[in-house]
């Protein structure tokens, strides 16, 4: 539609597009969710099994096994869940800073998960302090062995990929594996299994042939503490994220850094927080006598890695006279 002066506005004739943000901060982990997806169908095959052996030869020990192994398949489930709906909804602007918080939240789920665990394997192991029970020793052992050959099976798939290398776009290695919470959950997961399999191992054996009969909810005991801790450092990491943590000073301070050694830029106030696992947010406003485009104090900040948005927020000191002074706290005043 033409404006009534005649003329023709050319912001509608040009593309938008170099003024437009890319809101995909998902971790590009296919081969993860490939691996977490194969652990799924291993763990959950198992889990059938133990069930299914247990209810035909009166097995408890088996029993509680496959139901122990059906807490994990949930967390697995939830692993995979988390990827797909991450991938899926990448581009979705129903996100408004895309879904890389998907997996952090899948890893908080997965966190918690492993927190009920801890806590199911505490009163079971605390109870047991106080009732007697038979031990079927062979089969229980034959049994964790089991349970423990799965377990190396599964960590070994994760760990392969939990210890790749990742090359981001500029061509520099970076280890990302470390910051998908939603691998590192389904780790954790199949290590606590196999820490409870290797635990039980011990007190079966010892109860077996030297009578340590006490050693068995002890460790039980021992390895509900383990995964607690476990539990609690990535329910710690994940929350911060999700609640927008402002949590890299670093950060903050090489963005001050770049936009104060330019002219005489001060930065009055600074908002930095993930918008996924790896992909960092921030907002800054600066005050300056000469205001320029903010295209001019996003190349200053070029060099900041991992921030992958940023907003500029440009005020002009109009007044006279106008003295900048740099502080060392979170901003400075005119």
């Amino acid at each position: 539609m033409e404006p009534l002066d005649g003329k023709i506005d050319e912001m509608h004739i040009h593309s938008l597009h170099k003024w437009e943000h890319s809101h995909d901060f998902t971790l590009a982990h296919a081969r993860g969710e490939r691996r977490t997806a194969q652990v799924l169908a291993i763990t959950a095959a198992t889990m059938v099994i133990e069930i299914a052996a247990g209810q035909f030869y009166g097995s408890m020990a088996l029993l509680a096994d496959g139901w122990h192994m059906g807490t994990h398949v949930a967390a697995f489930a939830i692993s995979v869940f988390a990827y797909h709906y991450a991938r899926r909804h990448a581009e979705n602007p129903r996100f408004s800073f895309g879904t890389g918080k998907v997996s952090v939240l899948g890893g908080f789920a997965s966190a918690v998960g492993l927190a009920v665990v801890a806590l199911m394997m505490a009163l079971e192991s605390v109870g047991r302090f106080f009732e007697h029970r038979v031990i079927h020793y062979d089969e229980a052992i034959v049994v964790a062995i089991l349970g423990l050959g799965v377990n190396i099976l599964c960590a070994a798939l994760l760990q392969d990929h939990h210890h790749a290398h990742h090359d981001d776009a500029d061509g520099q290695g970076h280890h990302d594996h470390h910051h998908d919470h939603n691998l590192r959950a389904a780790y954790l997961h199949v290590l606590a299994d196999a820490l409870t399999s290797v635990l039980a191992i011990s007190a079966l054996l010892s109860g077996k042939y030297l009578g340590w009969q006490r050693l068995d909810p002890l460790m039980g005991v021992v390895g509900a503490v383990v995964i607690t801790r476990w539990s609690y450092q990535l329910l710690k990491e994940t929350s911060s994220i999700l609640l927008d943590g402002s949590e890299d000073d670093a950060m903050k301070r090489a963005i001050r850094e770049c936009i104060e050694n330019d002219a005489d830029n001060r930065v009055t106030d600074v908002h930095v927080w993930k918008v996924g696992p790896i992909h960092y947010s921030a907002v800054v406003s600066i005050v300056t006598h000469y205001p320029k485009e903010p295209s001019h104090y996003k190349e200053l900040l070029r060099g900041v890695e991992r921030l992958s948005h940023l907003t500029v927020e440009v005020n002009p000191c109009e007044s006279e006279p106008c003295i900048l002074l740099k502080t060392h706290g979170e901003g400075a005043r005119p």
